[in-house]
C-alpha cells in the first residue's frame, strides 16, 4: 500500500484538529465516513490507512488541548479524543513552525525553502508516494499581488525584506517547489496567481481552490438554481452570519471579513446574476463558540408579479462540516496526481465558494462533473 502524507498549514486550527481527529478514528474504525464525499464515488482513492499526517502552524497549542476544547464545544464527540491522545500527539510533533512574516528574516525565498525542507524530511522519513499540501489557516484580508511570470516573481522573492507574497500564497509556492498537489481551504489569495499556476504546470502537480463550500453557500447552490429553472424572479437574497470560535475572531477584522464576503457573494452572483441585491453581513459571537448561524432571506416574484419570501436559518458546527471535505481533497489530490494530472481541477469546484477554473456554481452540476472526472482517473 502507498503511503500518502496530508501536510496542513494550519495544523492546529479547529478545521485540522476535527480532521486529523476525523482521519484517526477512520483509520481505526471508530467512526463511519459520515460527510465524506469520496465514499460515494467511483474512483481509485488511497485509503484511510494510507494517510500519514503533519504540518505547519504559528500557534503552539498541542493538538491533545486543540481536540479537548473541540470535544466540549461538541464538535468531537465524548471520549473520542481522549482514546486518541497518544495518535493525536505523535502528529502534534510532526506540526512544525510555520511562517510568519514578522518574525522571518532574510527574503522571502529563504522562508520558502525552510517550508521546501520541512515538507521533503517528512515525505523521506515516512518514505511517502507523494504529498498532499491543504491550507486551513486563517483568513487574510485582500491583497493585489503583481501578475508577472514565475521567473519575475523568483526573482523578486529572493530580495532580503521584502513582502511580495502573502503567507497564503508563500505556502502554496513552497508547496509545488516541493512537487505536492495543493489545496486552498481558504478565500485569502492564496493560490490564484497567474504566477503559482505556472509553477503547478511545471512541476506537474494538480490543485483546487478557494474556500471550502460548508454551510450557508452550500445552500444556496442547491436553492438558487430552483428559482432559475421554475422561471421564479429573486429580487434580492439578504444573508446574515453569527459565529464564534477562531474562524469568527478572525473575521471581527473588517478586512478579513472582507475576503469571505467576496469568496460568499460569487456564487449568488454568478447564480442569479448581477442585479439581484445581495447584502451579507457577518458578525462574531463568542458565545456561540464552533457554532455558526446563518440567516437567509429570499424576496423572489411570481406569476403576474406575485411577491413571495423563503426564510432559511443553517445551524451547524464549520469545523464539523469542513473536515470531512478536506480528507475528501487529499484523497482527490493524491489520485489526481498519481494519475498525472497537473494544474487547476476544476472539477473540484463542488467544494469550494469560489472555485478556480470554472464558473460554474450549481451544485447539482458540480456533483455530476465531479463524478465524471472521479471516475476518469482509472
Amino acid at each position: 500500500m502507498e503511503r500518502i502524507g496530508l501536510w496542513l498549514n494550519g495544523g492546529r486550527g479547529s478545521v485540522a484538529t476535527t480532521a486529523i481527529t476525523g482521519l484517526l478514528a477512520l483509520r481505526s474504525g471508530l467512526v463511519e465516513p459520515v460527510g465524506c464525499v469520496t465514499e460515494l464515488l467511483d474512483a481509485p482513492l488511497s485509503p484511510w490507512r494510507a494517510f500519514v499526517v503533519g504540518g505547519h502552524d504559528v500557534v503552539t497549542t498541542p493538538l491533545v488541548k486543540r481536540a479537548e476544547l473541540l470535544t466540549r464545544d461538541g464538535v468531537l464527540p465524548p471520549g473520542l479524543a481522549a482514546g486518541l491522545s497518544d495518535e493525536l500527539a505523535a502528529v502534534d510533533a510532526e506540526i512544525l513552525a510555520g511562517y510568519q512574516p514578522g518574525t522571518c528574516t532574510g527574503s522571502q525565498a529563504d522562508a520558502a525553502r525552510r517550508l521546501v525542507e520541512d515538507i521533503e524530511d517528512f515525505r523521506g522519513r515516512h518514505q511517502l508516494s507523494r504529498v498532499v499540501v491543504v491550507n486551513v489557516a486563517s483568513t487574510e484580508p485582500p491583497v493585489t499581488v503583481g501578475s508577472g511570470s514565475l521567473a519575475a516573481l523568483d526573482d523578486e522573492l529572493e530580495v532580503p525584506g521584502r513582502a511580495v507574497l502573502p503567507p497564503s500564497s508563500l505556502v502554496a509556492y513552497a508547496a509545488f517547489r516541493a512537487g505536492c498537489a495543493f489545496a486552498d481551504f481558504t478565500p485569502s489569495t492564496g493560490v490564484a496567481l497567474p504566477a503559482l499556476d505556472e509553477l503547478a504546470l511545471r512541476q506537474g502537480v494538480p490543485y483546487a481552490g478557494r474556500d471550502g463550500k460548508t454551510g450557508e453557500t452550500l445552500l444556496r447552490a442547491a436553492l438558487a438554481p430552483m428559482f432559475v429553472s421554475r422561471a421564479l424572479r429573486v429580487r434580492s437574497w439578504t444573508g446574515t452570519n453569527l459565529l464564534g470560535g477562531g474562524d469568527g475572531a478572525t473575521l471581527a477584522d473588517p478586512g478579513h471579513a472582507r475576503s469571505k464576503s467576496i469568496s460568499k457573494a460569487k456564487g449568488l452572483a454568478s447564480l442569479l446574476g448581477e442585479d439581484v441585491t445581495a447584502p451579507l453581513h457577518i458578525d462574531y459571537v463568542p458565545d456561540l463558540g464552533e457554532q455558526k448561524t446563518a440567516w437567509d432571506h429570499v424576496s423572489f416574484e411570481g406569476f403576474l408579479g406575485a411577491r413571495m419570501t423563503l426564510q432559511t436559518t443553517w445551524t451547524g458546527l464549520d469545523s464539523s462540516l469542513a473536515a470531512p471535505l478536506v480528507l475528501d481533497l487529499a484523497r482527490l489530490l493524491a489520485a489526481a496526481h498519481a494519475a498525472g494530472r497537473s494544474g487547476v481541477q476544476e472539477a473540484l469546484a463542488f467544494f469550494f465558494k469560489d472555485p478556480l477554473g470554472t464558473d460554474e456554481h450549481r451544485l447539482h452540476e458540480q456533483a455530476r462533473v465531479l463524478g465524471v472526472w472521479a471516475a476518469g482517473l482509472r
